[in-house]
């Protein structure tokens, strides 16, 4: 009687798959037909734009890069000024140690430890600055990213593209007719929008 009941459990899972098998290839026909209607060719007018060619001339994005690069020097300037003194401090300690320049054991202790957490600072310091440069640095994609998708989407406006695809050297897109290629008026376009703050 069990082994009866396995059989028609089966039976009616092989069925249930064949149905759902037959919906799914239904619908996957009426997919691919509407799809060849609405894909006929020339009807997608498509364009693309060269990321590299953007980043390199769109003025907001230069301006964002010199300030991140100045940042990061400042911050290298930081750490290298505070390494210093902390090597020359070491220096320090290690040519008293050598020469008995301490008055007692626990005075050479107690500088040890001011040193050892001098260390420690620095390394929390260098952790703290570059992940608040990181943060900066994807909060900078951020709104490159924002800026270029909201300019897109006025400048589609009168354009109707279907689609306007990114290029970056040969990541994306292996080859294409340079007269789909709208990298420049985007950037000039952009570079029309952007004022940057007078300082």
């Amino acid at each position: 009687m069990k082994k009866m009941k396995h059989i028609l459990n089966g039976f009616m899972a092989l069925a249930f798959v064949l149905m759902f098998a037959q919906c799914t290839d239904q619908k996957a026909a009426d997919n691919n037909n509407s799809q060849v209607t609405a894909t006929v060719p020339g009807s997608m007018k498509i364009a693309y734009v060269e990321i590299d060619s953007l980043l390199t001339k769109y003025r907001f994005w230069n301006d964002l890069n010199e300030l991140m690069i100045q940042k990061e020097e400042n911050i290298r300037t930081t750490l290298n000024e505070k390494a210093k003194d902390l090597d020359n401090d070491m220096r320090e300690f290690q040519r008293k140690l050598e020469n008995n320049g301490f008055a007692s054991r626990e005075r050479a202790e107690q500088e040890n430890l001011r040193i050892s957490q001098k260390q420690r600072d620095l390394q929390q310091l260098q952790e703290k600055l570059t992940n608040e440069l990181q943060m900066e640095n994807q909060k900078n994609s951020l709104q490159l990213r924002d800026s270029i998708n909201s300019f897109l989407k006025i400048y589609n406006k009168d354009k109707g593209y279907s689609l306007i695809i990114s290029n970056t050297g040969f990541d994306n897109l292996l080859y294409a007719d340079p007269a789909f290629n709208i990298t420049d008026e985007i950037v000039e376009g952009l570079n029309a929008r952007y004022n940057p703050e007078k300082k």
